[in-house]
């Protein structure tokens, strides 16, 4: 890690000026997963211009004292119908679908910075503010040997479905919480 122990947090809600940044750091965040077929830079590229085309999407892009990017989180509104619910193998409950929630898509911090709670931050900031009552996010339950899915835990997200997103994609566990739980 740099001398910076606090990086800025800056907000965008369009992508057009972050897109190659963000992808910039997504080659360094899943550098050892680039060669699968859900995992390529260019198919997280197609994903990532598709959810910056839905509605209330935003991103949170963190960077060292120097300007060096070094995260990233984003996410978008997800209604009551969207296909990220009907694609879970049982139904979500209802008091996460019955109104919009905000879907958290890629939380993503370069290895030097990781395990210092920037990835934290980041989520908190994309939520801070959002009109939407809950948050949902789908999380790979191998990563990290379940790291991963024990930190979102310990965020209060609660388990509520598995979910195959594509064909290429491992199973993950959809999760959520309410989003005032997020401070």
């Amino acid at each position: 890690m740099t001398t910076n122990p606090t990086p800025a947090l800056h907000r965008y809600t369009a992508l057009d000026p972050v897109r190659q940044t963000i992808g910039d750091v997504y080659a360094q965040v899943r550098a050892d997963l680039l060669d699968h077929p859900n995992y390529r830079l260019d198919v997280f590229l197609e994903r990532l211009d598709r959810h910056a085309a839905e509605p209330g999407w935003a991103a949170v892009i963190a960077y060292e004292e120097t300007g060096e990017p070094i995260g990233y989180a984003y996410g978008n509104t997800v209604g009551p119908g969207d296909r990220w619910w009907k694609r879970m193998t049982i139904p979500a409950p209802g008091r996460y679908t019955a109104r919009n929630a905000v879907a958290v898509k890629e939380i993503g911090a370069v290895p030097a910075w990781r395990g210092v709670g920037l990835a934290r931050r980041m989520h908190d900031a994309l939520l801070d503010g959002r009109p939407e009552a809950h948050a949902t996010l789908m999380v790979n339950p191998a990563a990290g040997d379940g790291k991963v899915m024990r930190l979102y835990e310990g965020w209060g997200y609660e388990e509520i479905g598995t979910v195959q997103p594509s064909p290429e994609s491992p199973w993950l566990v959809c999760m959520a919480r309410p989003i005032s739980s997020a401070t």
